[in-house]
C-alpha cells in the first residue's frame, strides 16, 4: 500500500528573517525587534544602520525583543544580507515603481512561506522580508533583488507608512499566512481576499521541475554572482556600454525576477557565460 502523498504543510518551513535597510530611527529599530518577538521571527538583519541599534532608545522600545536586537546581524549592503536567501519579499510604499509588479501582502507573503521543504535534518535556506529606509524606502535596484514586491493599500492622499507600522501590518499578515498554511483545510476568518487582477499567485509546490524538487529560486548570492559574470562579458564583447550598462542590466534583473530562476538554471547561464568568454578570448567560434 502506497504511503499518503506529502503535503506542503507537512514539510519543514524555511526560517524567516526580517531585513531593515539603513534604518535611521532607533525607536523604529527597537519597535521592529519587538514585533519580531511578537510574531516568532528568529532573526533581524540590519543593512548599514544609520542609528545606534543597541542604544538606550532602541533597547527600551524593543522590550522583550531586546535579546533578538542584541544578536541582530549587520551587513554593508542588501545583496550581502540576502546572499543566503532564496525567497525574498520587499515592501514598497510607492503606488508605482518603474512598472514593477506590486502584490498585496496576502499574496506576497503566501508565496514567501511556500519556500523550504528540504528533508528534516538538513539546513533550510532562509526567506526574507525586507523593509526600506524611513525617508525614501528601497531603490529600484534593491526592489529588483526581491522575488515579490508588496504594497500595503492606503489612502491616496498620504500613502507613506511609518517603518514600524508597516512592519506590524506585514508581520501580522505573515502570521495569518502561517496559520493558513498550518491548517489548509480550515482557512477560517483570516483567509485572504482574492488577489487583485493582474497579480500572480504562488505556484503550487508540486509544479516544480524534477531538477529542482523544492521549486525555490536560487540563492540571491548565486544570482548576483551570475549577473556580475554576465555583465563583465557583455561589456567585454561590446553588447553593453559603460554608460548604459546599469539600465540594461536592470531590465535583465526584472526578467529574472519574473522568471524566478533556479539553481540548475543559474548553473546553465554561468556555464554559457564562461564558455563564451573563453571563445571570445580565443577569437574563435
Amino acid at each position: 500500500m502506497s504511503e499518503p502523498a506529502e503535503r506542503p504543510c507537512d514539510r519543514p518551513l524555511a526560517p524567516l528573517v526580517v531585513v531593515l535597510v539603513e534604518p535611521a530611527g532607533p525607536l523604529n529599530v527597537g519597535g521592529v525587534a519587538r514585533l519580531c518577538a511578537n510574531f516568532a521571527i528568529a532573526e533581524l538583519r540590519l543593512v548599514a544602520p544609520r542609528c545606534d541599534h543597541l542604544g538606550e532608545e532602541a533597547l527600551r522600545m524593543a522590550v522583550h525583543g531586546g535579546a533578538l536586537l542584541q544578536r541582530a546581524r549587520l551587513f554593508p549592503d542588501l545583496a550581502a544580507a540576502l546572499a543566503d536567501c532564496r525567497r525574498v519579499v520587499a515592501s514598497c510604499g510607492q503606488v508605482a515603481r518603474d512598472s514593477l509588479p506590486l502584490h498585496s501582502p496576502a499574496g506576497a507573503l503566501d508565496w514567501l512561506l511556500a519556500g523550504g521543504g528540504l528533508p528534516a535534518g538538513k539546513p533550510q535556506p532562509p526567506s526574507a522580508l525586507v523593509f526600506g529606509r524611513e525617508d525614501r524606502g528601497l531603490s529600484t535596484d534593491e526592489l529588483l533583488q526581491a522575488g515579490r514586491v508588496l504594497r500595503i493599500a492606503t489612502g491616496e492622499a498620504y500613502a507613506s507608512l511609518n517603518l514600524a507600522q508597516a512592519a506590524a501590518i506585514c508581520l501580522h499578515e505573515l502570521h495569518q499566512a502561517r496559520l493558513r498554511q498550518a491548517n489548509p483545510d480550515d482557512p477560517g476568518p483570516g483567509s485572504p481576499l482574492p488577489e487583485p487582477a493582474g497579480e500572480t499567485a504562488a505556484a503550487p509546490r508540486d509544479s516544480a521541475s524534477p531538477d529542482d524538487p523544492l521549486g525555490d529560486p536560487a540563492p540571491r548570492g548565486a544570482i548576483e554572482a551570475m549577473l556580475q559574470d554576465a555583465e563583465e562579458l557583455l561589456l567585454a564583447v561590446g553588447f553593453l556600454y559603460p554608460h548604459t550598462a546599469h539600465a540594461r542590466m536592470a531590465k535583465l534583473r526584472g526578467l529574472l525576477q519574473r522568471a524566478q530562476i533556479r539553481d540548475a538554471e543559474v548553473a546553465l547561464v554561468r556555464g554559457m557565460v564562461r564558455q563564451l568568454r573563453w571563445a571570445a578570448q580565443r577569437r574563435s567560434p
